[in-house]
């Protein structure tokens, strides 16, 4: 329900209980009455600026962005997940049940919810907002700008079957979306604004994660190399291995070229890569660098300028320029760290907002800020609770 308009009679009343309360005449109906409609709202809280949303195992934890003092600490059960909703208020948190959207200014989780099970990727780009639900294979599509605590009007498109996928709606209305079922994976169809087919491929075996680059071209992850959707067609890069999975993918506005995972070992139980891929949407290429340390899905970001950024077990933020390759610095962050077997406990996250590099580092139950350019420690704080996942917005 939005807040700031009450119909004139609930005005009128509430006036007249006042005036009561004043006076000390009234009978202890109309009191208690009053007394109850007082208690039903929620208490309104200082808002937080540029606020930053860890997860922690039973709740999460809502910061202030400078200083990473806790504004909030709010208990919900379960192995939760955040993202940027895309606006300059609200995260997306995943929960058992679907996604529930989180005021993060207002540090407190609203009862607006897109219920679905198995939510997974959520993806804003051009002024939209995509969720996708693996339990169900529905894709739902949103104005972040309408978020608030009403549920915003949506468009829905239904995938042909359920699966773990992903989609992105482009500028000019087209939807680029995931195919497949729950045993496999294959490929990526493109809607027009009508939602009818435009192209597709098959050519992506094991299909996970995207990204957008300059000039808005999409990179969909494969076991063998990616897809890239731009200007109306789709183009097939391979990996240089005969299995190069790539999986987790950040993008740039600033550069034409994707950072994504490399991981070669088909076998592994747990592949602990050490080479990191970058793809060039304008030339069709891929090149892989070597950075010496293993990393996990939770450690690409991107820069202010586009730069490629790794956090390594051996506790470094590798910054690579995208262009190169080359390994243009290393910024110490943490001290060494081993990647767990199971991928829900938690591991150092990065998370890039602006010129800000934000670490959790869950062995010493902390939160750090770095300044990517300087490098320069801005802020620290320990927590109750070891730090998993990270998100968070900027206000203006």
């Amino acid at each position: 329900m939005k807040h700031g308009v009450r119909p004139r009679a609930t005005i009128a009343l509430t006036a007249l209980l006042a005036a009561c309360v004043t006076l000390t005449a009234c009978g202890g109906g109309n009191s208690s009455e009053a007394a109850a409609e007082t208690s039903a709202k929620p208490p309104v809280k200082d808002p937080v600026k540029d606020p930053i949303v860890a997860t922690y195992d039973g709740g999460l934890y809502v910061l202030d962005g400078a200083t990473l003092k806790v504004a909030e600490d709010i208990p919900l059960k379960g192995f939760n997940r955040v993202n940027p909703a895309g606006d300059d208020r609200h995260v997306m948190v995943s929960t058992a049940a679907g996604f529930q959207v989180m005021d993060a200014v207002g540090r407190r989780l609203t009862d607006v919810e897109f219920k679905g099970p198995k939510p997974g990727h959520v993806v804003h780009h051009a002024g939209r907002t995509v969720l996708f639900s693996d339990g169900t294979g529905e894709v739902t599509v949103f104005d972040p700008a309408d978020l608030g605590d009403t549920r915003p009007s949506t468009t829905t498109y239904d995938s042909a079957a359920p699966h773990h996928g992903v989609a992105i709606q482009l500028a000019n209305g087209e939807l680029v979306t995931t195919l497949g079922t729950e045993e496999k994976r294959v490929g990526i169809t493109v809607l027009g604004k009508d939602r009818e087919e435009i192209t597709r491929s098959e050519e992506c075996p094991g299909v996970h994660g995207e990204a957008t680059a300059r000039g808005e071209a999409v990179v969909i992850g494969c076991e063998d190399g990616v897809l890239v959707y731009r200007d109306g067609a789709i183009k097939k890069v391979k990996s240089p291995t005969e299995y190069g999975r790539i999986g987790n993918q950040a993008g740039s506005d600033e550069s034409p070229v994707v950072l994504g995972d490399y991981k070669k070992d088909k076998d592994a139980e747990l592949e602990r890569p050490e080479q990191v891929s970058l793809i060039d949407t304008e030339s069709g290429t891929m090149r892989l660098v070597d950075i010496g340390t293993s990393y996990t899905f939770r450690s690409l970001a991107r820069g202010p300028h586009g730069e490629a950024l790794v956090l390594g077990t051996d506790g470094k933020i590798h910054v690579i320029d995208p262009e190169t390759g080359d390994i243009t610095k290393k910024i110490t962050a943490l001290g060494s760290w081993q990647e767990p077997l199971d991928w829900q406990q938690p591991r150092p996250a990065l998370f890039v907002r602006d010129h800000t590099a934000y670490v959790s580092d869950p062995s010493g139950k902390k939160l750090l800020a770095i300044d990517i350019e300087s490098g320069k420690r801005l802020a620290s704080t320990e927590l109750p609770t070891a730090p998993n996942e990270l998100s968070g917005v900027k206000t203006h």
